[in-house]
C-alpha cells in the first residue's frame, strides 16, 4: 500500500519544486473524488481530517475508508494528516488509527479558540514531535494565529478558530520567532499566519499585500530555506462556484479567496502544503443544488452525489495541475514509518539552518 509520511512527501516536493494540495475530507464521496483526481493526474495526495471530521465520520469508519482508498489506488502515495490537533491525546489517537502525519496547533489553547503564548505552543508541539517521531510519523506545527488582517479576527471551522479580535502582530508570523520555533520543536512542516483564514469569507476584495502578506512567507523562507511551509485557509472561493450556488437557491455573499497565482508565488518560496476545504464544499453544494432544483421530485442520493463528486473531482484535478503536483506520484517510492523512525533517531532528518 502506498501510504506515505508528510515529511517524505514534502521533501520530494521541495526537491522537485512543487506544492501539494491538502484536501479536507469527511465522507466517502469526498475521499473518492479526491483520489480519482489524484489517479487521473498521477499526483501524490494529502488527505486530511479535522477533529470535527473525525467526530462526524467516526474514527473507525474513517480509518477503514482510508484503507479502502489506498487499496483502490495502490500507485498513488497517500499521506493521511490530522488537521489542527488541539492536544497530545488528539494526535496520539490519530496515529493509532493510521494517520501518517499530525498537526499540533499550539498557537491556540486546547479549547481551539484562545490564543496561546510561545511557551505553551513550543512546549506542547515539542512533546508531540518527540512522540510522533519515535513512530516515524510527521508533525506540522503553527506559529502565529490564523485570521483575517481585514477584520482582525478569525472564523470558526469545525469548532476551531480564534474568537474575538486580536492584534495585527498576532495575525502575522514573526520570521525571527519562526526560526526559534523550528529550533525548539524540530517540526517537519510549519504553518504560518499571513492573512489567510478558514471558511469562504476571507477577503472583501481581491487581496493585495495589505491583507495577504506573502512577503512574510518570502522572509521566513529566506531564513529557513530548508523548512516546508504550509498555507492554511487557502481555498480560492471561485466566482463561478459562487454563481452556481446562488443560481440554484443559495445565498452566498460576494467574497474573495486566495488567488491561485498567489499560491504559486508561495510555492516558489518554500510553500509545500496548501490546505483546501471550502472550494470542494462549494463544488459539491453547487452540483447538489442544481440537481435538486432542476429535478425537485428526485430523492435518490446517488443521483445528486454522483454529479457532486464529478464537480469536486474537476476542482481537485485543477489544483494538482496548478500546483505542479501532477505527474509526481510515480517518482516516489514511499518509505514505511519504521524506516522514517530510524532516520529521525539517527538525526538525519533534524532541521537544517542557513
Amino acid at each position: 500500500m502506498a501510504r506515505i509520511t508528510l515529511r517524505q512527501l514534502l521533501d520530494h516536493a521541495a526537491e522537485y519544486g512543487y506544492g501539494v494540495p491538502a484536501f479536507n475530507m469527511n465522507n466517502m464521496e469526498q475521499g473518492l473524488a479526491i483520489m480519482e483526481a489524484a489517479e487521473e493526474t498521477k499526483s501524490p495526495v494529502i488527505l486530511q481530517a479535522s477533529r470535527g471530521a473525525r467526530a462526524y465520520a467516526n474514527d473507525v469508519v474513517l480509518a477503514k475508508l482510508i484503507d479502502a482508498l489506498v487499496e483502490i489506488h495502490p500507485d498513488i502515495p497517500v499521506c493521511m494528516h490530522l488537521d489542527h490537533g488541539n492536544n497530545e491525546a488528539t494526535c496520539v489517537t490519530a496515529i493509532q488509527y493510521g494517520f501518517t502525519s499530525v498537526m499540533m496547533d499550539g498557537s491556540l489553547k486546547e479549547d481551539g479558540k484562545t490564543p496561546a503564548d510561545y511557551a505553551h505552543n513550543s512546549g506542547i508541539t515539542k512533546r508531540v514531535v518527540d512522540m510522533a517521531h519515535w513512530g516515524g510519523v510527521s508533525v506540522e506545527g503553527e506559529i502565529g494565529v490564523l485570521g483575517s488582517l481585514e477584520s482582525g479576527g478569525g472564523e470558526q471551522e469545525d469548532g476551531h478558530g480564534v474568537e474575538g479580535a486580536i492584534s495585527h502582530d498576532q495575525l502575522l508570523t514573526d520570521p525571527e520567532q519562526a526560526v526559534e520555533f523550528v529550533k525548539d520543536t524540530h517540526v517537519d512542516a510549519l504553518a504560518v499566519a499571513m492573512g489567510t483564514s478558514h471558511g469562504a469569507y476571507k477577503f472583501s476584495r481581491k487581496p493585495d499585500g495589505a491583507v495577504l502578506a506573502m512577503n512574510v512567507i518570502e522572509e521566513i523562507h529566506r531564513r529557513l530555506p530548508n523548512m516546508h511551509l504550509v498555507m492554511h485557509g487557502s481555498s480560492s472561493v471561485p466566482e463561478d462556484l459562487q454563481e452556481i450556488i446562488n443560481k440554484y437557491g443559495g445565498q452566498m455573499k460576494p467574497t474573495w479567496g486566495v488567488p491561485v497565482e498567489e499560491i504559486q508565488r508561495g510555492i516558489k518560496h518554500g510553500v509545500r502544503k496548501i490546505n483546501i476545504d471550502t472550494d470542494n464544499r462549494m463544488a459539491l453544494t453547487g452540483a447538489i443544488r442544481k440537481v435538486l432544483t432542476e429535478n425537485p421530485s428526485e430523492f435518490d442520493p446517488r443521483k445528486y452525489l454522483t454529479p457532486a463528486m464529478a464537480a469536486m473531482r474537476k476542482l481537485c484535478k485543477e489544483r494538482f495541475e496548478q500546483f505542479g503536483t501532477a505527474g509526481n506520484a510515480q517518482k516516489i517510492k514511499p518509505l514505511p514509518v519504521a524506516e522514517m523512525a530510524k532516520r529521525y533517531k539517527s538525526g538525519s532528518l533534524d532541521p537544517k539552518f542557513g
